[in-house]
């Protein structure tokens, strides 16, 4: 059984306890990290294989930046996703460990809409689409796990409304979510938890995660063939409770390989 979890740290250097204490208790496998926020030198790579893992990391400096990591060796696929050679920001890794391939995503927010950002992050799911209906044909099993930034139903935020007009929320962006899903992949977390209101991310502000007032951003979207190896998979969480934590939690999946 391997355990798949991904979780944008908010800043590796920041959350570095945290980290390492969600490792030693949950003990994920193969772990997609998003929101570094360094570069690939200051990524803590001593304290993170001291708790058995291996590393590979895209990182950029003050924003972005992914990284998988693995207890079993990783063969670095790319460090960028293909299709637009000017992008230079670190939103994406992919390789292959453990006998499944992985990617770590970190989609852009989009936000402001009418900002550049917004086409930006709906060339981004164009490219996702694209590159993710190439994977496809290989058969592979693989995972492509990270903060998508999107939220997918009403089921998946606490207040739909207020969150009408946003790029994580938009129609366009919802058109550029299901293109993707309809390629024939997975929400590993729905097929375990098909009930409204569970949620990866809670905002600082507001009290938002006494009240619960979440959203579900965070996501494990499966090929088929690792679909079919599907056992369990959740939110956990524990680390959001923690102090000063992450505004996201970390989301898994297990695969029986």
């Amino acid at each position: 059984m391997v355990k798949i979890a991904t979780w944008n740290v908010n800043s590796v250097k920041a959350r570095l306890a945290h980290l390492l204490r969600w490792l030693d208790d949950f003990s994920p496998d193969v772990v997609l990290l998003q929101e570094l926020k360094c570069v690939a030198e200051a990524f803590p790579h001593l304290e993170v294989e001291d708790k058995g893992y291996n590393i590979a990391v895209a990182g950029q400096k003050t924003y972005n930046g992914v990284a998988i990591l693995s207890k079993t060796p990783i063969d670095i696929e790319l460090t960028e996703l293909p299709g637009d050679p000017s992008d230079e920001q670190a939103r994406y890794i992919e390789g292959f460990t453990g006998g499944v391939r992985v990617a770590a995503i970190y989609l852009p927010n989009g936000n402001p809409v009418d900002t550049e950002k917004y086409p930006y992050k709906l060339g981004f799911m164009a490219r996702l689409h694209d590159h993710a209906k190439e994977l496809l044909a290989t058969e592979d099993v693989f995972v492509l796990g990270g903060d998508y930034n999107v939220i997918p139903e009403d089921a998946d935020v606490h207040d739909p409304e207020s969150w009408r007009g946003d790029a994580l929320f938009r129609p366009e962006t919802h058109a550029a979510w299901r293109k993707l899903i309809y390629l024939g992949l997975t929400d590993a977390f729905r097929v375990f938890n098909p009930e409204a209101g569970r949620y990866s991310y809670w905002d600082y502000r507001a009290g938002a995660w006494n009240k619960d007032n979440g959203i579900r951003i965070d996501h494990l979207l499966l090929s088929p063939q690792a679909t079919d190896l599907l056992t369990a998979s959740g939110v956990d969480r524990t680390p959001r409770g923690w102090e000063k934590p992450s505004d996201h939690t970390p989301v898994w999946c297990e695969l029986d390989l």
